[in-house]
């Protein structure tokens, strides 16, 4: 496996674990943690026997964005990059959980609400912050934004770069769970234990579902759903967790997948 500079990487019992080391820079991104993250989600996203991705950070921040001092040398290498990462973890089968322990600034925000689950400590707080060095945002704000919390509050947080407190946050829907700093990780791992024991296929299902259902018509859609829900059933997953109904037990997707 590559070493890592700006990462730690774990990968324990079908739990790949990604944390943003950069803590002197606040956990900024410049093109070497880009890169790296792109490399992180290449193997999250190839690697089958991963089931469930956590992605958090060191320090008292989560990530401030961009490290500005290196855009100007970067070019546009960053911004490329940082598109890649967004979209292979949307389109990986494995869940993806963010435990935003502090502060999520300008494409570190886009990246804090971009998980399929999203945990933060009650310390943390939320802004967009790219008007203020002149930038339009990136990473997917544009489009989970608007999904989560609706135009109107898109476009305020977009405009202004308002700050917002976990509490509030969660209040907007941009949140799974608000939970005290030293349960953060406690509360991520148990969950992604719960989500690596669950069905892969119907996972995987389940984003690609969500991911188009806001561009797709009703009846294309209809027959993306039934085509997934026919193709789950008749896998070894969905047989085991139809045999597993009938037994009145607990189903093993592990052991069939």
């Amino acid at each position: 496996m590559r070493q890592y500079t700006t990462l730690q990487w774990e990968n324990t019992n079908g739990i790949a674990k990604i944390t943003l080391n950069r803590p002197d820079a606040a956990n900024s991104i410049n093109l070497e943690m880009a890169q790296e993250l792109m490399h992180a989600a290449m193997v999250c996203d190839e690697d089958s026997s991963i089931r469930a991705v956590i992605l958090t950070a060191t320090g008292n921040m989560f990530c401030a964005g961009g490290d500005v001092p290196s855009f100007k040398a970067a070019g546009d290498d960053v911004g490329l990059l940082l598109k890649d990462v967004t979209a292979r973890f949307a389109r990986m089968t494995a869940p993806l959980i963010i435990a935003i322990n502090g502060t999520a600034a300008g494409a570190g925000f886009s990246l804090a609400v971009s998980g399929d689950i999203a945990l933060a400590a009650d310390t943390a707080k939320f802004t967009m912050a790219y008007t203020g060095i002149g930038a339009s945002p990136d990473g997917g704000a544009s489009v989970y934004l608007p999904r989560l919390i609706g135009l109107r509050r898109s476009q305020e947080l977009m405009f202004t770069n308002r700050v917002l407190s976990a509490q509030e946050a969660l209040d907007w829907g941009l949140l799974t769970k608000v939970v005290s700093p030293e349960n953060l990780m406690v509360e991520a791992e148990t969950l992604a234990s719960k989500l690596a024991s669950g069905p892969k296929m119907a996972h995987g299902q389940i984003k690609q579902l969500l991911l188009g259902s806001y561009s797709n018509s009703l009846e294309t859609q209809l027959e993306i759903e039934s085509r997934g829900i026919a193709k789950c059933v008749s896998s070894p997953e969905g047989r085991e967790g139809l045999l597993a109904f009938s037994e009145k037990r607990k189903p093993d997707f592990k052991s069939v997948s």
